[in-house]
């Protein structure tokens, strides 16, 4: 294995590659896209983060930030250099306001578990929790399960230390006015004002979570530049350093599973969870439940077309357990067929298997059929949940293709893993049609393409389709003030001329292979989830075994 030092230069403390190997263990991350990048930065700290920005500029040369590489819609993937953060993870101790200082690539679970030493929590808790990075939840704005609650990673940033395309490093806080720095001195004077100006047109209030596009009507409702950046991916700086606000543990929790004969019954349940202040409200569709049905018989009755997977917080145990009482019978006058309630850790998490009952099953089916999400975070208004999920159910159908639903029904907030056979003839047509009809769909329903993931190359390039023109031009305002000259993750946020949706997708048979040590990283990272574990020491464990 060579290790080559040109590029950033001397200065440059990190690792820099752009040999073969390195580079296609880089290729890919959880979507569905192989982009092959340039070459593959390492920085040890935030100074070289500074360095490698610098020569970027000078090279004109795309940086692409990324973290553990559990990006879904591209985001985390480019042709140009990618700048893995994942060594700069370390983790502060809270202090007595409740908050956390780590850096970009420190993972969720990791940081959550410091804060639980002292009685606190990071309340956000996105089901890659064991994996994520904390500079990648940060860049998506990404949720979980608890959003219904908590809401998503921005409400709970409270500064962030950036390092901006022109090579400036700077802190924003929240509550504090930002730092003379060109780049955001650029940013307030030329588009803050027409942010402010279109105010209340920006908001689609009917969403409960949305990480599509710039949060503009964050922004133009707080005047906090912070919230402009959490979200944007990548594109507006590379954060080096995040801090975070806690809040405490739960004293107690229960939880409910509600079956339903029909989907318009459950979403009518789900409103009435958010109601009951309930932390997370999960669906699990029809399609989910038959396949979770083939591992062992499900604990819900025959005909159930949906069921609603919740958790309530209390603050001890005879409180939760009176609140999920009076919840089950709320949700049996909404039509819920069966209701059992989970009282005490054991119970609670008998429940909640069902929740994960179906991934090792898709993991076991025809290695031909593969699990592409590429229309996997779409969110619409809470009443038109049911159609939302009606629609994809017939998106699928029409194109011959099986998929599994399921999401955050109290957000609306719906997950597709549509399921390719790749031995059949035309099914990149059958993809992007699905793609296509399910982006139809969303506009119609007024929704958004994500809830939670961003959009990533993915999804820039279909925003025109979801998003207005003014708004669009708007973004690519706020993304000309912060990077002119489009060093960072370009094609994502703000397309490229040209760009389309659908690249190179991984699973294609007719792609030409990857090196074998760099192919047999990225299969074990994506048959063990482990995309925590840091690429290149993998890929020398491979060479080693050579």
């Amino acid at each position: 294995m060579t290790s080559n030092t040109h590029g950033p230069g001397p200065e440059f403390r990190g690792a820099y590659r752009d040999d073969v190997h390195a580079r296609a263990v880089y290729a890919e991350a959880a979507g569905i896209a192989r982009v092959m990048p340039h070459a593959v930065a390492v920085p040890s700290g935030a100074d070289d983060v500074v360095r490698l920005v610098a020569w970027a500029r000078s090279a004109g040369v795309a940086l692409v930030p990324r973290g553990s590489g559990s990006s879904m819609p591209s985001g985390a993937i480019g042709t140009g250099v990618i700048v893995d953060l994942s060594r700069i993870d370390a983790i502060g101790l809270p202090d007595e306001a409740r908050r956390i200082v780590v850096g970009p690539g420190a993972i969720r679970n990791r940081v959550d578990a410091r804060a639980k030493t002292v009685g606190l929590r990071f309340p956000v808790d996105p089901s890659s929790g064991a994996f994520c990075s904390l500079g990648g939840m940060v860049s998506t704005n990404a949720a979980g399960a608890r959003t219904l609650r908590y809401g998503s990673t921005r409400r709970w940033v409270t500064a962030l230390d950036c390092v901006f395309a022109d090579g400036s490093r700077a802190t924003i806080r929240r509550g504090v006015p930002p730092p003379r720095v060109v780049v955001v001195d650029s940013f307030l004077a030329d588009v803050a004002p027409f942010i402010r100006l279109a105010g209340a047109t920006l908001h689609n209030r009917t969403l409960r979570k949305n990480s599509s596009g710039y949060a503009l009507a964050d922004y133009a409702d707080s005047g906090e530049l912070i919230d402009l950046l959490v979200g944007s991916e990548g594109t507006l700086a590379i954060i080096v350093e995040i801090e975070l606000e806690l809040t405490t543990l739960p004293g107690a929790t229960a939880s409910l599973l509600a079956s339903y004969a029909s989907l318009d019954a459950a979403v009518t349940g789900a409103s009435e969870a958010q109601q009951g202040n309930a932390s997370a409200c999960e669906l699990l569709d029809r399609t989910f439940l038959d396949v979770a049905a083939r591992g062992a018989p499900l604990p819900i009755p025959d005909g159930t077309e949906a069921v609603l997977l919740i958790e309530l917080e209390a603050d001890d145990a005879p409180s939760a357990e009176a609140a999920a009482r009076g919840l089950a019978a709320k949700l049996e006058d909404t039509g819920a067929t069966h209701v059992t309630l989970g009282l005490g850790r054991a119970d609670e998490e008998r429940l909640w298997e069902l929740r994960h009952a179906a991934s090792p099953i898709l993991s076991r089916l025809d290695p031909s059929l593969k699990s592409m999400q590429f229309i996997e975070d779409g969110v619409v208004p809470p009443a038109r949940l049911a159609d939302y999920v009606r629609g994809v159910r017939a998106a699928l159908a029409a194109h011959d293709v099986p998929g599994v639903i399921f999401g955050h029904a109290g957000d609306a907030h719906v997950h597709v893993n549509p399921l390719v056979d790749v031995r059949r003839d035309g099914w990149r047509d059958r993809v992007a049609a699905v793609l296509s009809d399910v982006v139809d769909l969303t506009a119609r329903l007024g929704g958004s393409l994500s809830g939670e993931h961003g959009d990533g190359a993915l999804r820039a390039p279909l925003l025109a389709r979801t998003t207005s023109p003014e708004v669009l031009e708007l973004a690519r305002r706020v993304k000309h003030a912060f990077d002119p000259m489009t060093l960072l993750n370009p094609g994502v946020k703000v397309p490229l001329p040209g760009q389309q949706p659908l690249g190179d997708i991984k699973y294609d048979p007719a792609l030409a292979p990857l090196p074998a040590p760099s192919a047999r990283v990225l299969a074990r990272v994506e048959r063990d989830r482990a995309y925590a574990e840091f690429r290149l020491a993998m890929l020398e464990r491979e060479d080693q075994t050579e």
